[in-house]
């Protein structure tokens, strides 16, 4: 099952949810607000491989270091 991402229009809180099929969104609600009105955000997906290669390291916030919610600034 795939699991979609979402972002409330009304409170702006993103959140993902595991669906069997996306039809089944149209009963979605945002888990803050409770309100139906959800965008479909593009995601981003990891894979990992077998080699013994390092990996390079993340990014980080030039204002802090890291930040502590990554839509802030978009950094990480």
């Amino acid at each position: 099952m795939p699991i979609y991402e979402y972002r409330c229009q009304d409170c702006n809180t993103k959140f993902e949810k595991l669906l069997r099929r996306a039809a089944d969104s149209a009963q979605l609600v945002c888990p803050s607000c409770g309100r139906s009105h959800l965008t479909l955000q593009l995601s981003v997906f990891a894979a990992h491989t077998a080699s013994s290669a390092q990996a390079a390291p993340a990014p980080c916030c030039p204002n802090s270091g890291t930040c502590p919610d990554a839509s802030l600034c978009g950094m990480n």
